[in-house]
């Protein structure tokens, strides 16, 4: 029998835009229509929208308002970034170092860059649960290297890494060796809303966020970019954003995502806590579950996310069995959902393909109420117990 209400706990792959951030969008969909870039009124009316918006970012983030770059969402702020930097050093450097566990759209660019020859690339290992130690990344430091990629909270097991010793240590390194070099680069899409977002405090140079996951509008990002750091751009026209990023600016997507986050910023601490309470009673049903395990720090993990594997079960057909009880759940990162290989960050936990294979991830969200917790932990055994039951897996750790 399928639940009354839908369940959607699949927050970190999307969420609704909040009727706040719609309700200042609007009028710049088909009243305020103009091309910022025009010398007309309209034209300096949407310019006029563009500019409050980067001012209310930057001040959000405490940094300059030409820092703030507009994208066209997360991935492109990645790969601006991961791109960019590197070709526009490449005199200075071709050591990129990064971890394992990265988001796609950080990874694989990087790893194109590897393969053509134009940078050396260490990936760095994390720990059982998930974290980068400060420690490791120092180890591999190298007067060559130009770049450090580490993302803030990750999308799938929701460990937030030590992004602010990770900054401090690199400033130590910079200045033991009198170079500016390297530039530190954070994914920040899943921790804007849930951790700190000023840049002073976490040294970074360069930061991704998104609207998507922060309850604003798909198809809009932003790349903060320290003063004095260069890129290569990856588009080229009309020389919009500094020259940086060439193209018609999204004008109700920047002023949505930059009402977004100062929703989400203004409310983080209470609806961390909220979160934090339903997250852990979620844990703790599903783990009496036999044979689950929890991917991820047990602590320092996104306020809303759980991701758990329940060995022996096939995760894509639970997500199929959850659906049909209107309770909405991934297997991992909705980013590489059309890939039938198993999760490389469960991987990097020290887990195994099968273990991987066997994992679901619960993101939690502002409409997620106890009630909706209560009804999962209901749901769950039994669908564990009848898919067990039909499966030929035995997983191993």
């Amino acid at each position: 029998m399928s639940t009354d209400k839908k369940i959607y706990l699949d927050h970190a792959a999307a969420t609704y835009v909040d009727p706040r951030v719609l309700e200042v969008m609007s009028p710049y969909f088909s009243a305020a229509y103009a091309n910022p870039s025009s010398f007309h009124a309209p034209g300096l009316e949407a310019k006029n929208a563009v500019t409050a918006a980067r001012k209310k970012i930057a001040g959000i983030l405490n940094c300059r308002e030409p820092e703030i770059l507009f994208t066209s969402g997360g991935t492109e702020s990645d790969n601006l970034a991961v791109l960019g930097m590197p070709r526009a050093y490449q005199k200075n450097g071709r050591h990129v170092i990064t971890s394992a566990i990265e988001h796609p759209s950080v990874l694989e660019p990087l790893r194109h860059l590897e393969k053509i020859g134009e940078i050396t690339l260490t990936v760095l290992p994390v720990d059982k649960d998930g974290l980068v130690h400060v420690k490791d990344l120092v180890q591999v430091l190298r007067p060559d290297t130009i770049l450090v990629s580490i993302m803030y909270a990750n999308n799938e097991i929701g460990t937030l890494q030590p992004i602010a010793d990770i900054g401090r240590e690199i400033l130590k390194w910079r200045k033991a060796h009198n170079t500016a070099f390297p530039f530190f680069h954070s994914d920040a899409c899943q921790a804007a809303g849930a951790c700190e977002m000023d840049v002073e405090k976490l040294h970074v140079d360069a930061l991704t966020l998104n609207g998507s996951k922060i309850y604003g509008p798909k198809g809009v990002g932003v790349l903060y970019l320290r003063k004095g750091v260069n890129l290569a751009p990856l588009i080229f026209g009309g020389g919009q954003e500094r020259g940086l990023r060439s193209g018609t600016e999204n004008v109700p997507g920047i002023v949505g995502l930059a009402r977004a986050l100062e929703i989400a910023q203004a409310e983080k601490e209470k609806e961390n806590a909220r979160l934090i309470e339903l997250r852990d009673r979620l844990i703790e049903g599903l783990l009496s579950i036999p044979k689950t395990i929890l991917n991820g720090h047990a602590t320092e993990r996104l306020p809303g996310n759980v991701n758990i594997s329940f060995l022996d079960v096939e995760g894509e057909a639970a997500v199929l069995y959850l659906d049909a009880q209107r309770i909405y759940v991934s297997t991992g990162s909705a980013c590489a959902s059309k890939s039938l290989e198993p999760s490389y960050v469960i991987v990097a936990l020290g887990r195994s393909a099968e273990a991987a294979h066997c994992s679901l991830r619960f993101t939690l969200g502002r409409k997620t109420r106890a009630k909706d917790i209560e009804q999962v932990i209901k749901t769950m055994p039994a669908v564990i117990e009848k898919l067990r039951a039909m499966s030929a897996i035995n997983s191993k750790l």
